[in-house]
């Protein structure tokens, strides 16, 4: 399983580490990623992800994770989270003539 977030991309960056004596060894500066289940109000159920909190508090900010999908880059979402976009985007797609007829 790759070290990346499936909605922000967020992956592994490399730097160094450095001794109190100024040598420099290579190390990996590794995401904070968590099994999380968000809940789609468009889709009506639940769907797993792998994100990292950062995008956790993105999506809480955004107003869910209908709103985020919606506003996110396509370039930076996993297939995954790709395939719920276009779900999501079909289903407010298909609500809004209902509304404006209604």
């Amino acid at each position: 399983m790759s070290r990346r977030c499936e909605l922000t991309a967020k992956g592994p960056l490399v730097g160094h580490k450095v001794s109190h004596s100024n040598i420099k060894t290579k190390r990996r500066f590794l995401p904070n990623l968590c099994n999380v289940t968000f809940i789609s109000d468009a889709l009506g159920r639940n769907v797993r992800l792998r994100v990292s909190t950062n995008a956790l508090k993105s999506v809480d900010h955004n107003g869910g994770l209908d709103a985020f999908l919606l506003k996110a880059r396509a370039a930076n979402l996993s297939p995954r989270a790709l395939e719920l976009k276009r779900q999501i985007a079909k289903k407010a797609a298909a609500a809004a003539p209902a509304n404006k007829a209604g």
